[in-house]
């Protein structure tokens, strides 16, 4: 494995307009707007209400959106026709029983509908779909199911995809930051956002760093990049929607505050909108925003 760390030093570009479109108010509304209770199987309705939120919010966007099978991906596909191989920005909709999750997940859901409204601003419209995972605290259920319903119904090929996994919380004080496996050199400062990649996806975390550096410089971000295969010996690098993808050979990038490593309100009724920092948000998002429209010029 190899710990990537940067902190960016500047610099700007050809999507300052679609960076600076992207609000902290706009990250708060849509975080308190699903900040319930909203587990599959415990509170069925409050996890109903929040897929239609959700479908509702990109449709508003101008996408084409399905609400897909039993668990209720929602799903919207590229607003233009695609004759290339698409990239999916997701994040899961689902919290634990009876936890607000603020960070866990509707940051990441925040992010992703904050992506896709910058996103549909573009002419022509890019090769961006979004997907929001219902089940992700059950064993990663929609995102399982997902990947076996692209490939039985002969999807077309996917490029890439950002998983948003708890992109809320920041902490700038010594001590406030652990890893999940033993790194030398990771900071103790949880003031970063976390990427993680693996063999067929280490280059989406080189991609996120130039950005960081051209785009948004305020944000540190630390990849960690797992080769040979090593992810098949460390479960806890399978904890988000990412891994259906990477056991299905699709390059896909993790980005994470790091949940319990960092967030002590991590599945826990403290799990508020009011603990998140949305500056830090903003940021992650810009970045998110900045790295998906690079890949999308490069092929």
């Amino acid at each position: 494995m190899e710990l990537r760390r940067t902190k960016a030093m500047g610099g700007h570009g050809s999507l300052i307009d679609a960076l600076a479109s992207v609000s902290e108010a706009e990250l708060l509304d849509a975080v308190v707007a699903l900040a319930r209770p909203r587990h599959m199987f415990r509170q069925r309705a409050e996890n109903r209400r929040a897929a239609q939120h959700v479908a509702a919010a990109l449709e508003e966007r101008g996408y084409a959106v399905e609400i897909e099978g039993e668990l209720g991906n929602v799903v919207a596909t590229p607003r233009a026709p695609v004759d290339r191989p698409m990239i999916l920005v997701g994040a899961h909709y689902d919290s634990v029983p009876d936890t607000p999750g603020a960070d866990d997940n509707a940051s990441g859901i925040a992010a992703m509908l904050a992506c896709a409204r910058a996103f549909s601003r573009f002419d022509p419209a890019p090769p961006v779909g979004f997907v929001a995972w219902n089940g992700e605290e059950d064993g990663l259920l929609g995102s399982v199911e997902f990947v076996a319903r692209h490939r039985s119904q002969g999807g077309g090929p996917i490029a890439a995809v950002h998983v948003l996994e708890m992109v809320g919380y920041a902490s700038h004080e010594p001590g406030s930051q652990r890893m999940p496996v033993p790194v030398p050199g990771a900071p103790d400062v949880g003031d970063f956002i976390g990427l993680l990649t693996n063999q067929r996806s280490n280059h989406l975390v080189e991609l996120a760093v130039k950005q960081a550096e051209a785009m948004v410089p305020e944000l540190p971000v630390v990849g960690l990049k797992v080769y040979l295969g090593l992810e098949e010996w460390l479960p806890v690098l399978h904890r988000s929607d990412h891994s259906p993808f990477w056991k299905a050979k699709i390059p896909a990038m993790l980005w994470t505050d790091t949940a319990e490593f960092r967030n002590p309100n991590y599945h826990r009724p403290t799990d508020t909108p009011e603990t998140l920092d949305y500056g830090f948000m903003r940021r992650v998002t810009q970045l998110v925003l900045a790295t998906v429209m690079r890949q999308v010029r490069t092929g």
